[in-house]
Parts: structure tokens; sequence; C-alpha cells
């Protein structure tokens, strides 16, 4: 009975598989994809096509002083040549004070090492593995303009392959040494050096060769970070040198870069152009009060103000002095001349008022002092020549009286002199003197060779900027 059923359920499977013909498919490309895959395992065993099978043929361990001991050549006069090559990815930074210029690079290097080889055929076509860095010899390649070491990790492995050429790429943000010119700060163009050389080694061990690649220029100039200097081009030199006796192979990376210089130019040039023209406004201002010398005191400060934020820019080591600071120079001279002008104008000003006080003063205590003598002798019986007094008689004549008030009229005529005086005197405050005068035609005439001289010096420095050489 159990047999009976096992048998029906037996043919009812069989005629469900065999009307349906797609899932048969599937299973036939599932069952090739893994009878390939066993082929390939049993080739690969059979091959030996594993990484670490080619260590293990070339005895490649970090225990093997073989391959890290010495330089990989079999015979010592065989010179080691090491393919450079430099890609620059971005400028990070140029700091004038510090006369410093921090680039980020990547490094390609390759070397023949001698003891290297494998035929690819014995191992599946395997050509190229990776290795830990501290496994194999690497020249001492080092950069002479570099100040400070690199703070990330170095790559640690390197690529080895069938041939012996062992190939290693490394980035790096550097800081190095370069001299900066700043004659024509915020318009200058820098050229700074990264020189390759062997520490050690001499030409005869260690041969450096740059590695041509098309990639320079498009990285180069495709750069998305190049912050606040624009990348112009990159070239290279490659040069033999002479280190305490020893002749040295070295390639030097010439890097051209130019400052952007709208920032300081609205930050700091037109601001001192705005104080010098603030400073000749000044000449509206009236010498009479205290206000004008003020002012061109406040904006006199203010450029110094900016003379003190440039020099924590501009490097103390400068062959010339920038035009920068020509620029700064001239407007702050040319704004303490006016300052000097003007403490003249007003002591001159000042002078002529003093002068035209004690002649008033002057003047008055004179009438004053006759008037209260004419007075005086009125009611005293005194001549103006000082007669001896003239006894009065209760009878005295007409004639006598008539004197009096003849005397008293003329007394009279006097007072109104002096008034007449003060009210001219008080009219004639505000008529200019000689030496007001004198201050008036020496603020004209300043006033013109300030407008000349400086129009002459920002055109003289604005051309030198244009036109002017990099020192």
């Amino acid at each position: 009975m159990i047999f009976a059923v096992f048998l029906f359920l037996l043919l009812l499977t069989g005629g469900s598989t065999s009307n349906y013909t797609e899932p048969t498919a599937l299973h036939d490309d599932q069952r090739n994809f893994n009878q390939s895959s066993e082929e390939r395992y049993r080739n690969s065993s059979a091959g030996n096509c594993g990484f670490q099978d080619v260590l293990n043929h070339l005895n490649l361990t970090k225990e093997n002083h073989l391959y890290f001991m010495a330089r990989p050549v079999k015979h010592y006069n065989t010179t080691t040549v090491v393919h450079l090559h430099m890609l620059l990815y971005s400028i990070l930074d140029v700091k004038e004070i510090d006369q410093t210029f921090v680039p980020y690079v990547w490094i390609l290097m390759a070397w023949q090492n001698e003891h290297i080889k494998w035929d690819p055929d014995d191992f599946c076509g395997l050509e190229t593995i990776s290795v830990p860095i501290e496994a194999l010899w690497k020249p001492d390649i080092t950069i002479e303009e570099m100040v400070e070491k690199d703070k990330a990790p170095p790559s640690p492995y390197v690529y080895i392959s069938a041939d012996g050429w062992v190939e290693r790429v490394n980035d790096m943000v550097l800081v190095n040494t370069c001299k900066m010119q700043v004659y024509k700060f915020p318009f200058d163009i820098q050229s700074c050096n990264i020189s390759f050389k062997s520490a050690l080694h001499s030409d005869k061990d260690i041969q450096l060769k740059w590695n041509a690649s098309s990639k320079d220029e498009v990285w180069s100039h495709g750069s998305p970070t190049q912050y606040e200097w624009l990348f112009i081009n990159m070239i290279h030199t490659e040069n033999t040198v002479s280190t305490l006796g020893v002749n040295q192979s070295t390639i030097i990376y010439t890097i051209t870069m130019k400052r952007r210089s709208l920032l300081y130019v609205v930050n700091f040039m037109l601001p001192v152009l705005f104080f010098l023209c603030l400073d000749l406004s000044s000449f509206l201002i009236s010498d009479r009060g205290g206000e004008k010398l003020s002012f061109k005191v406040t904006v006199l400060l203010a450029v110094t103000v900016l003379q003190l934020i440039l020099n924590d820019i501009l490097p103390a080591s400068s062959n010339k002095i920038p035009l920068i600071a020509t620029y700064c120079i001239g407007s702050f001279g040319l704004m303490m001349l006016s300052l000097l002008e003007t403490i003249l104008v007003m002591h001159l000003i000042r002078k002529d008022s003093r002068d035209n006080k004690e002649d008033r003063h002057r003047s008055l205590n004179k009438k004053r002092w006759t008037h209260r003598v004419s007075v005086s002798d009125v009611f005293t019986g005194e001549t103006p020549s000082g007669l001896p007094l003239v006894a009065k008689e209760d009878n005295s004549s007409k004639l006598t009286e008539s004197n009096s008030l003849k005397k008293v009229s003329d007394d009279l005529t006097e007072v109104e002199k002096t008034l007449t005086v003060l009210l001219n005197s008080r009219k004639e405050e505000g008529k200019p003197g000689y030496w007001t005068g004198v201050a008036n035609r020496i603020n004209k005439v300043f006033f013109i060779f300030y407008v000349t001289v400086a129009s002459l010096f920002l055109a003289c420095i604005f051309i030198t900027w244009i036109y002017a050489a990099d020192e």
C-alpha cells in the first residue's frame, strides 16, 4: 500500500516537471556555472594562482634581508634609476611672513628591484601584487625645502610587478620654504621650488628621472581647491648638484602661482585712498576752530592702523620696499604735511587775532584816559595843562560860566568820538588782518600743491604696479 502511494506521487511529480520548462533552463544555467567554478578552482589549485604563492616563490618576507637590507642590484656598479613624478592637487596656503608654501601633492615613484621576478603564466596570469613597504628596500628621497614633516602616515603598501618594478604612491601635505617676492603685493606672482634628491646616495648609486605623464596638466589646472592662489603652471628640471663634495641627482619642480588680489584691494588699498580723499576734503573746514585739526589727526591715526596690519602680512626680509608700503608711506606723508600746514595756518590766524586785540585795547585805554582827564577837569576846575585852580567866587561873572559850558560841550564831543571808535572796532573784528591774509594765501597755494602731488603720486604708483617686473 505504501509502495503504491509512493509510485503515484512519483508519477505525479514527473508529469508536472515535464510540463514546466522555464525553471529547468534556469537550473541548467546554475549547473553550468557551478561546473565552470569547479573547473576554475581545479585550475587554480593546480597552477598556484594565489598572492601567497607568488610570495612563497620569491621567498619575500620581512625576515629576508635580501629584499630590504641593501640596494636591490646584483652588481654594485649598477645604478638604480628612480622614476619620480609629482601631481599637484591643491595649494593650501602661502604664508608671506614666514615665507612658507603649503601644497597638497601626490608623489609617484618607481624603481627596479633585480631580486624580484616571476613568470605570470606560472601563476594564472598574476602580474602585480601589493606588499608591505617594510619588506622592501626603498630609496631615501627627501625634499630639500621641507621644514615640517608630513603628519599624515605614509601609504603602508607598494606594488611589485613580475618584471621587478616597484611602484609607490603617496600623498603629502608639504610645508616648504619659499622666498617670497612681495614687491608688487598684492598683485604678485610667486614661484616656489620642490626639490627631490637622495639624502645619502650619489648619482652613481641613485639616478632620478622624471616620469612623463599627461595627468600633470589636467590635474593641476582642474584642481578644485586653490583658495587664495591661482595655479599658473608647473615645470620640472633635472639637474646634478654637489652636496659636501658628493654629486647627487635632483629633480626640481617649480610651481608658479598668482595671488587673488581683489580682497586686498577692497579691504586695504581703497580705504587708504578714501582716507586721502577725506584729508583733501578737510580744506573746506574753517581754520578758526579746532575741528579741522582734530579731523586730520583722526584720519592720520586710521592710516597708521592700516600700516600696522600691513606690517603683520609682509616679511621683514624683502630686498626692496614693496609698492604697497610706498603707497601707504606716501599717503601718510601727504597727510602729515597737510596737518603741519593746518597747524601753521591756525598759528598765523591766532597771532593776527592777538595783535588786533592788543591794538584795540591800547586804543580804548588811551581814549578812556583822555575822557577821564577831561571829566575830572570839569568837576575839579583844572585845565588840561595842569594850571592852578581858580577860586570860585560867589559873584563869578557870566564869562566864566560860559567857558565852563563850552568845556562840558567839548568833553561830550570826546565821549561821542570814543563811542564811535568802539563801534568801528567791533565792525573791524570781522575783517581779516595781515596774518590772516597770509594764512589764506598759504592755504590756497598748499591746496594746489597737495592735489598736484597726490595725483602724480597715485598715478606713478598704479602704473608701476601694472607694468613693473617682479623683483
